[in-house]
């Protein structure tokens, strides 16, 4: 495969336009990305000319993507280059395109809360496993050991009260406030 893979840091020109289409959903927006150079002769940093790009986001990326950024945010953008021409009007003019592979918000210019989100068809993708049985275990182990009642901060994770990580990507917080169905997936939102 000979895609020339690229990493931009710009900010988000226009607002995300997403659509659903037979393969997928799909949101596009326009990215400028300006590049800053040192002046040497007037000792000040000067911005160069500002080049546009299309970034083109499918599926997950797509969804979460409309969800996430506005016009102006500084994002970090990393996909496979594109370059089309096409003859418009009789004059040839030529498009560059970003298929995104990843999108994240330049956390030199602020800050960003992450939220996992749960889809529909989670179910199909995550590990089954039964927490609520496997609390009840892990906690009927430790009752009978005098490892205190799970209130304090040294309750280890076995401790009475306090959640068994069986899926180490959610923190004691997520796991606590996330109901969780029968098959062990997170049934509400995290």
């Amino acid at each position: 495969m000979n895609d020339t893979v690229v990493t931009l840091v710009g900010n988000a020109a226009t607002g995300v336009d997403y659509r659903e289409t037979p393969t997928g959903g799909v949101a596009r927006f326009r990215f400028a990305v300006t590049p800053r150079r040192w002046d040497r002769r007037n000792s000040a940093w000067t911005d160069g000319s500002t080049s546009f790009y299309t970034v083109c986001a499918w599926r997950n990326l797509g969804a979460n993507l409309t969800a996430s950024v506005n016009v102006g945010d500084p994002l970090v953008v990393h996909g496979r280059l594109r370059v089309r021409d096409e003859t418009l009007d009789g004059q040839r003019r030529t498009f560059v395109d970003i298929d995104a592979v990843s999108i994240g918000h330049d956390l030199t210019w602020g800050t960003s809360a992450f939220k996992r989100v749960v889809r529909a068809n989670a179910a199909l993708t995550e590990p089954s496993v039964d927490m609520s049985a496997a609390a009840s275990a892990a906690n009927a182990a430790t009752a009978g050991n005098g490892s205190g009642s799970g209130s304090g901060s040294d309750a280890g994770p076995g401790a009475v009260g306090k959640p068994v990580h069986t899926q180490p990507w959610l923190s004691e917080q997520d796991e606590s406030a996330a109901p969780v169905g029968a098959a062990g997936v997170p049934t509400g939102p995290l």
